[in-house]
């Protein structure tokens, strides 16, 4: 058995689903992109009495919801199965996009540059529960923006071999990303088999697709790239501020993502996600882990999941400023929230400041959050632990069981045993230790990640391709940024071998 969380009837699903067909057939979606409309038009849609908006005729979204497959599989860079999407599957990855940094060595938030980048990339690939990679804040200081999408996925691409949640942030980025990771597969057939990233397609609200969503959206699904549809509904500004009202604004802003992605091309992976708030009233900020906000991040999970749908949640992340008591009750609270929910993939993990500001030293604290998590929903099974009166009596025999074969057994995967972040031991030794504050033991550890880094192997010939591909797209700018050099080979510490031994002998 597993440890879930549901908190809609199957009943109150149903009728969630029917009035997001009946606004997505009355109300209709605003599709601005004019190649997608037009494919929706041939499809047989119909406008509304402006003209402005497509109807969507409600057996069409059922005809979509079946095409879509209820899971998939990304693969790493070589071509290796990474993770299945879907099911009661749950991986956590780092938050997509952030506008800055906060600067481990120095306290500051700033704009992030290659090096940020580069970091971030070296430390999260090493990370035991980070499933795999995301484009976690934008590098404004040092690449024109119209490649710094490409830029930072072959950035990711060339320190970490783990798949990557990206996206391209204009309305023609998607070719050129899709041609840099269709080097590292046979031809395009091979990509469309084994892909290697998902990427993220925003619903705008007031039930409207963008330009750029629209086009990124026909080029993801050409290219069979995965998509998680992300819906920004703002419970309270543009969406009900009632938790039924708000879900069936977002499942029918999701459905009409999902429908027209199976027009493009059926059987398209699609996820059934988004990036929920709501609005405060007093403070005129949109808070993503108030508590109306993961009550709607679970409500249409369930949602998904009723529909047999892959699911995406912005959760294990916080809106707090730095590294300090909310943001662990909120990371830590949401996180357990999206395991419980079996949402699949959960992008959450460094983010702090409503989406803004990517911390290091967070994403490493949240590693060890959603490692907990991910324990906390294991399957309960007997372990050789029913009838239990042997270990009883071995226990009133010896007066412990530290030493019973039982124990030696099971502990490895029974007991978790967090770094040294996470602060387990007495007084004594906390007092003595040269970090006693969560924030200085982070640092600490991400200066060692950092020092522990593997750099990996690119064909050079692909290298200079991907470069070119980047480089073709400067308007004015004539040099790719300097990458930060390797550290010197070291041995990993000892104490993170023996966890990452246990793990895999314990197959998790």
């Amino acid at each position: 058995m597993r440890p879930t969380l549901n908190i809609l009837h199957p009943d109150m699903i149903n009728r969630i689903v029917e009035e997001a067909l009946h606004i997505l057939a009355e109300i209709g979606v605003e599709v601005r992109g004019r190649d997608l409309r037009q494919r929706l038009l041939d499809h047989g849609f119909q406008t509304d009495a402006s003209g402005e908006r497509l109807l969507f005729p409600p057996d069409v979204v059922r005809w979509a919801i079946e095409q879509a497959p209820s899971s998939f599989t990304l693969y790493d860079r070589d071509g290796r199965p990474h993770a299945e999407i879907g099911g009661d599957n749950v991986h956590f990855v780092p938050a997509s996009s952030g506008l800055k940094v906060l600067d481990h060595r120095t306290g500051d938030t700033r704009l992030a540059n290659t090096a940020d980048f580069v970091e971030y990339i070296r430390v999260a690939d090493g990370l035991e529960h980070i499933a795999y990679l995301a484009t976690a804040f934008s590098t404004n200081d040092d690449i024109e923006p119209q490649v710094s999408d490409a830029w930072r996925l072959y950035l990711s691409l060339v320190n970490s071999k783990k798949p990557i949640v990206s996206g391209a942030f204009t309305e023609h980025g998607v070719p050129r990303m899709a041609e840099m990771m269709q080097l590292f597969r046979a031809d395009k057939a091979d990509l469309i088999a084994r892909p290697m990233s998902i990427f993220t397609i925003t619903a705008t609200g007031n039930f409207r697709y963008s330009e750029d969503s629209c086009q990124n959206m026909i080029d993801c699904v050409e290219a069979g790239i995965p998509i998680e549809i992300v819906p920004v509904t703002l419970m309270g500004l543009i969406a009900p501020v009632t938790i039924t009202g708000a879900t069936v604004f977002h499942t029918a802003d999701v459905l009409a993502g999902i429908t027209m992605a199976q027009i493009i091309k059926p059987g398209a992976p699609v996820l059934f996600g988004g990036a929920p708030a709501s609005f405060h009233m007093r403070e005129a900020t949109s808070p993503m882990l108030g508590i109306e906000a993961l009550r709607l991040d679970m409500a249409y999970a369930a949602v998904g999941k009723h529909l047999g749908l892959p699911t995406q949640a912005y959760m294990a992340l916080s809106d707090s400023k730095m590294l300090d008591a909310q943001a662990g009750a909120e990371t830590f609270g949401s996180a357990l929230l999206a395991a419980l929910s079996s949402v699949n993939s959960v992008s959450g993990p460094g983010m702090l400041d409503f989406v803004l500001v990517f911390s290091l030293p967070k994403l490493i604290f949240d590693n060890e959050v959603c490692g907990q998590a991910l324990q906390l929903v294991r399957e309960i099974q007997l372990l050789e632990d029913l009838p239990t009166i042997g270990l009883a009596r071995q226990l009133l025999a010896e007066q412990h069981l530290i030493t019973a074969e039982h124990t030696l057994k099971y502990w490895p995967q029974e007991l978790y045993l967090p770094s040294a972040v996470y602060d387990r031991s007495n007084r004594e030794k906390w007092q003595s230790a040269p970090h006693q504050t969560l924030l200085g033991r982070a640092t600490a550890m991400v200066e060692e990640c950092l020092a522990s880094y593997q750099g990996i192997a690119t064909d050079p010939a692909l290298d200079a391709e991907m470069r070119r591909l980047i480089m073709a797209g400067f308007v004015s700018q004539t040099e790719l940024p300097a990458l930060p050099p390797l550290p010197p080979r070291r041995a990993p510490k000892e104490e993170g071998e023996t966890r990452r031994r246990r793990r895999k002998e314990s197959g998790k």
